[in-house]
């Protein structure tokens, strides 16, 4: 046995890690089956390898964030991590070193000053400076952020691989800074900092209907501070002070929404190593930085991830140069045109095409347009933008010379740079697709913050989207760093608000949207709750608490007396598809039905955090509350034989899930109800943001399994499947977004990019392959596979906390099989489909056999059912 993974917090790279105590997680390779741990003990050596200290053996069979034994960090100290553990089967020897070091962590480690343009301000600055290395270098860290974004470089090559650093925060509150190893870049003698810095998020323009901008202020600046710690024991700080210098960039424009320019004409050689004529630059201006706000990352940064190449390049009916890339991507191109000096390329990007030509409709007011000026070397240029990012599957070509290479043009995918955690595969190639779908929209949407979209003018933290879709992308992707710091910025915007009230996008570009929105707001109590759930952290629910109770106490006030929250504008099942293509809240769904199903799910919520925190009186007095808003909420909108107001798919599903319903009776109904409804809407999709979730779970519960698998599979329009027909590669924000004659839908929410109905692809892992956790952090997973639909094969894969868990079925005739796979230190409780009792098993591989026979599917359309086609097509 090994320790095979030791990690600090949720970080993938512990440098500059902002935690004095970070908790630790490890993984065990070469366990025996049925392995559990009994004991580990902890130690930390010195960068000489001198042992710094050695924590007590502990009794205990945790391996996932446990609390650090030693002594806090200091700024800038740097620790080996080693672990060792006792278990059923023997002992670990002390696990490889793991190197951690923290960063500035204390406000008055800062000396470095921002510094800005003393005068016009270009569209992006250049700054650089020359300093002199005095000896040989044994340690180099770069600490640095900026008021906008960045890129730097050190005697010439570019300091680290990130794409927009610092990344987006709410910066009043809280300001992200990077720390990069250079001593690599160090000789000694003389050297050079060069950077630009862009508007970026900070005073870029923001949100749709013309935005706004210069929010959190109307000047870019550059924040960096050099340490050199040399062999001989002294030590150096090169900072951002009065003595840089300044100049106009190459860039001439760089807006996230509007794209990218650069003239390479004007570009300098060798701007940014030592020895460059800045004489003709001018003096930056310095202010004091208020170096409370500045925080470390608790998740991985932007990064380029993958390069996609084009499928085809070809002409439009109009004539003009269309690349198609096969696949809907968020990124920028990368281009290589050769050409003589000023000639003009523009990209323009679209997701999707309209009578050949890119559809631009749906990207509102963002232009979406990077240009490049060719210097004209005889060589070919290669240009990616810098500081801007599109939504696309297809690119516009205006002004190349001639025509492109297959290699001449490239789409550059970035985002959050998260570890891949969870797949999933059947029998199904379309429902494979639709996973893929899923997987691809999360990874455009996470770019640094959670977003809705990434292609038109708003690309904003929307709080709903992500609490719907928490479960599901915590699965797929290990997002707990970025989702931690992400609700931070959340729990500060709420706290700063004189209501409690949690904005409905974060961070908040005050457009004015100050209104408290149930499955908004709620986000605060539930997403907290998925992260506990899913990777067991009890700190993002201490961390939250404060931001959860003042939310329940701000809907309590707004509900009154009766508990029952009407009598405001409420965007409830947010784009049903019912609802008419101009008035996305205006579904089936009562919108003081929906918030008040999420006051009682919230406050319930928010009594389990309050027990499992000890704040056993506030435990009581939320889970009070949540009993009466539950009583309320059957008072007003559920009848005494099960009927729910407004008779949806949307209202069974949260007055079945959220535990509405006072008896059984009413349970029974609801549950036939809500079966009868889906069969006349002919198995499309009859539910938006609200039900989408939770609608198969639903039927589920009220034993109708086969017919969630209907509703899954259908492929008319509108429904899960339809716009995998239509060649989607990524989640569309309707799922009628493209009517079937390929015309566009009329309404404007049409996004081709949007993961919160993904959620739905939570059911497929837990309930059709089957893999579940039990316990928080997947310490306990519930393996309880429901076959159907036809399928023959299921099959579900999750890097847990403990290590790689699957769960699958497979069926062979009347015989179906059910393969298990338990990581060391965890458990199982199995429910083989077809009834029995449940079977606990230990880690390891275990494989299971029942008799079976399918249940009977439901036909493509009841007899006499009239099927309506909601939201056009």
């Amino acid at each position: 046995m090994r320790i095979t993974d030791l990690r600090f917090e949720h970080h993938r790279e512990p440098l500059g890690i902002g935690e004095r105590a970070p908790r630790l997680s490890w993984l065990v390779g070469g366990a025996p089956p049925g392995w559990r741990q009994a004991a580990y003990q902890v130690r930390a050596l010195a960068e000489d390898g001198a042992v710094a200290w050695c924590g007590e053996r502990v009794e205990d069979d945790e391996s996932n964030l446990v609390a650090w034994p030693g002594q806090r960090l200091a700024s800038r100290q740097r620790l080996a991590v080693q672990v060792r553990v006792w278990g059923s089967g023997g002992a670990t020897g002390w696990s490889d070193p793991r190197p951690v070091e923290a960063g500035l962590l204390d406000p008055g480690d800062w000396t470095a000053r921002l510094i800005s343009p003393a005068g016009a301000h270009p569209a992006v600055p250049a700054f650089r400076r020359e300093f002199v290395v005095g000896g040989e270098v044994r340690r180099a860290r770069l600490y640095v952020t900026a008021h906008g974004v960045y890129r730097l470089w050190l005697n010439g090559a570019e300091v680290g691989d990130h794409v927009l650093p610092p990344g987006w925060t709410s910066y009043r509150h809280r300001l992200r800074y990077q720390t990069h190893d250079v001593t690599g870049l160090l000789r000694p003698g003389p050297a050079a900092l060069g950077a630009l810095a862009a508007e970026g998020w900070f005073r870029g323009r923001l949100g749709f209907s013309g935005g706004r901008r210069n929010i959190w202020g109307d000047r870019g600046a550059l924040l960096a501070q050099l340490e050199i710690v040399y062999a001989s024991g002294g030590r150096q700080v090169v900072g951002t002070d009065g003595a840089w210098r300044t100049a106009a960039s190459a860039i001439t424009e760089a807006g996230l929404y509007d794209g990218e320019t650069c003239d390479a004409r004007l570009m300098w050689d060798g701007w940014t190593s030592p020895g460059f004529d800045d004489a003709g630059w001018a003096a930056v201006r310095a202010e004091a930085v208020d170096a409370a706000r500045l925080v470390a990352p608790t998740g991985p940064p932007v990064r380029r991830t993958e390069l996609v190449r084009p499928v085809s390049v070809g002409r439009s009916p109009g004539g003009r140069m269309i690349v198609d890339f096969g696949q809907n991507v968020v990124g920028r191109l990368r281009i290589r045109p050769r050409g003589p000096a000023g000639t003009r390329i523009v990209l323009r990007h679209a997701e999707v095409l309209e009578d050949g030509e890119l559809a631009l409709r749906p990207l509102r007011g963002a232009r979406a347009e990077d240009a490049f000026v060719l210097r004209g070397t005889g060589e070919a240029e290669e240009w990616e933008p810098s500081f801007t990012f599109h939504g696309f599957r297809y690119a516009e070509i205006q002004g190349w010379p001639g025509e492109p290479d297959a290699d001449d043009v490239t789409a550059v995918v970035c985002h959050s740079d998260m570890r891949r955690t969870g797949w999933f595969e059947c029998s199904e190639p379309l429902l494979n697709r639709l996973h893929d779908n899923v997987v691809w929209s999360m990874r455009g949407n996470f770019l640094d913050v959670p977003t809705d979209c990434p292609q038109r003018d708003e690309r904003l933290g929307w709080t709903g989207d992500l609490q719907v879709f928490a479960p599901a992308g915590s699965f797929l992707y290990d997002c707990a760093g970025v989702l931690t710091s992400w609700l931070r910025d959340v729990l500060a915007e709420q706290m700063a608000s004189p209501s409690g009230t949690p904005p409905l996008t974060v961070p908040d570009p005050a457009m004015g949207w100050d209104t408290a929105q149930a499955g908004w707001g709620d986000v605060v109590t539930l997403a907290p709750w998925t992260l506990y759930e899913r990777f067991g952290d009890v700190e993002v629910l201490r961390r939250g608490y404060p931001g959860m109770t003042a939310w329940v106490d701000r809907v309590a006030e707004l509900a009154g007396p009766s508990c029952v929250w009407d009598g405001q504008f409420h965007l409830g099942d947010w784009l049903d598809p019912a609802a008419p293509p101009d008035r996305p809240a205006a579904g089936r769904t009562d919108g003081a039905l929906v918030a008040t199903a999420y006051f009682a799910r919230s406050a319930e919520t928010v009594a389990r955090v309050a027990a499992l925190l000890g704040r056993d009186e506030d435990a009581g007095r939320y889970a009070e509350l949540a009993a009466r808003v539950r009583r309320a909420f059957a008072d007003e909108f559920v009848s005494p034989n099960g009927r729910v107001a407004g008779d949806s798919q949307t209202a069974y599903a949260l007055a079945l899930r959220f535990g509405l319903l006072p008896s059984a009776a009413q349970r029974e109904r609801a549950g036939r109800r809500l079966a009868e409804l889906v069969h006349a809407g002919g198995y499309r999709v009859g539910t938006g943001f609200a039900g989408t979730p939770l609608i198969a779970d639903a039927l589920e519960d009220a034993g109708e399994t086969q017919l969630a698998y209907r509703l899954l599979l259908e492929r008319g329009c509108p429904s899960f499947l339809y716009p995998v027909t239509m060649g989607a590669t990524t989640v569309w924000e309707r799922w009628d977004a493209l009517l079937p004659d390929g015309r566009l839908n009329p309404g404007e929410m049409t996004s081709f990019n949007h993961y919160a109905p993904g959620a739905i692809v939570d059911w497929l892992h837990r309930s059709v392959a089957g893999l579940a956790p039990a316990a928080p952090g997947y310490r306990r997973i519930l393996v309880r596979p429901r076959p159907g639909g036809g399928l023959t094969y299921a099959r579900a894969v999750h890097d847990t906390p403990y290590g790689t868990a699957s769960a699958g079925w497979s069926l062979d005739g009347d015989r179906l099989e059910v393969r298990v796979v338990v990581p060391p230190n965890a458990s199982a409780v199995v429910v083989a489909p077809g009834g029995g009792e449940p079977v606990e098993v230990g880690s390891g591989e275990h494989v299971f056999g029942v008799a079976w026979t399918p249940e009977p599917y439901p036909p493509a359309r009841p007899p006499g059912t009239v099927v309506p086609v909601p939201g056009g097509g």
